[in-house]
């Protein structure tokens, strides 16, 4: 089996509003649809992702360097296909003497993921089994949370009463609440609202988005630990995350979340080794696909530390339901914040009684809406 062609599709979508978290803003809902081609009739196609800024460098980065790389190749390979593209010398043509090249280095590992997940759902088209069980088979369902809290002028306690409400109504389990952006004060009175209103038996967690100094993480956490917090996220700025995310874990009960902002299993690797988290939410969209993150979950299961994920619900169910040492699935259930979520896929996988159910179609099972592909892509 050759690969033939290699498709690259950037889509965007003006969101009707902004949404704010503890340190960014977004105003549109960005993502990239990868199909892989093959001699044999069989095409793995997925989509992933939300840059913004940098979109077209990876789009382009992929046309111009990877897809020669990758045609006349065995799919099958992905071991193979993932070194090349990963470390090949790539000239991305904005490189500074004296810069650290950071943006560079995740448009590169942003670009293998696209490459390697539309990879694995070809995968599992030819060998005629779903992705999870491609890859290990732990569970078929995952426990499902919504992604909320977001600050948004004129919300007010009932706005967040409907919120909440809403998130429990349509079958989730919990929420990964946004803070950090108003004073810490402010933003314990806000997560102390939410858990009266969804009572204890619904997961709370909180996601800083690393907005805070180790002392004002600290300060927070002390006083949220009677509010029984399924974990803290990013709580600490990004120049300070190995010692800073270590001072937090060793001053609460709270476990410590973080790893969305690492690129490869060897920045993984030392957060875990400097004892810093006890929780890797890495985004399979961002750090080097699925291939680099079963390497990241297998690592982490034998130091004991648990595998989250950041958004992508399309794939990271499989991810998650593949090996014992993994939380929840994430999702975006507002419509304004996440259309995509919504109109892309054809058939999305089934969300019953707190738990998001793994597609048992080949490959990663969901469909993509053609016609939503065709208006939306650049």
């Amino acid at each position: 089996m050759k690969i033939t062609q290699v498709e690259v599709i950037p889509l965007s979508r003006k969101l009707q509003s902004p949404f704010e978290g503890g340190t960014y803003r977004i105003d549109n809902r960005n993502t990239i649809v990868t199909r892989i081609h093959t001699d044999e009739g069989l095409t793995g196609e997925v989509f992933g992702g939300d840059e913004d800024m940098t979109q077209m460098q990876i789009v382009n980065l992929i046309r111009n360097h990877y897809v020669p790389m990758l045609i006349g190749e065995d799919p099958r390979d992905v071991e193979k296909l993932w070194n090349k593209m990963f470390y090949h010398t790539v000239d991305l043509g904005n490189r500074g003497l004296h810069q650290l090249d950071m943006r560079n280095r995740g448009i590169v590992t942003q670009a293998v993921a696209a490459v390697d997940n539309a990879l694995w759902d070809l995968l599992g088209k030819i060998y005629e089994v779903p992705l999870y069980k491609l890859l290990g088979g732990f569970r078929e369902k995952v426990p499902i949370i919504a992604i909320g809290g977001y600050y948004k002028g004129g919300k007010g306690q009932d706005g967040l009463y409907d919120e909440m409400m809403h998130y429990r109504e349509i079958g989730l389990s919990g929420v990964k609440f946004k803070v950090g952006r108003l004073s810490i004060k402010e933003d314990i009175a806000r997560v102390k609202k939410v858990r009266e209103i969804v009572g204890d038996d619904f997961m709370v967690a909180c996601d800083a988005n690393q907005a805070w100094t180790p002392q004002d993480a600290i300060q927070f956490c002390r006083a949220a630990e009677g509010l029984n917090l399924g974990w803290i996220e990013e709580p600490v700025r990004w120049y300070d995350q190995i010692e800073g995310l270590r001072m937090v874990r060793d001053s609460t009960s709270i476990p410590v979340n973080a790893g969305q902002g690492e690129l490869t299993a060897f920045g993984c690797r030392d957060l875990v080794i400097g004892k810093a988290v006890d929780i890797l939410n890495v985004d399979v969209t961002v750090a080097g696909g699925v291939t680099e993150w079963r390497r990241i979950a297998a690592m982490a299961g034998a130091f004991h530390v648990q595998m989250a994920h950041h958004e992508e619900p399309q794939i990271a169910v499989h991810l998650l339901a593949s090996v014992p040492n993994t939380l929840y699935v994430e999702i975006f259930p507002n419509y304004e914040r996440d259309p995509m979520w919504v109109d892309l896929p054809l058939n999305p996988p089934v969300i019953r009684d707190g738990y998001m159910e793994v597609p048992q179609g080949y490959g990663t099972g969901i469909q993509l809406n053609q016609e939503i592909i065709e208006k939306y892509r650049i």
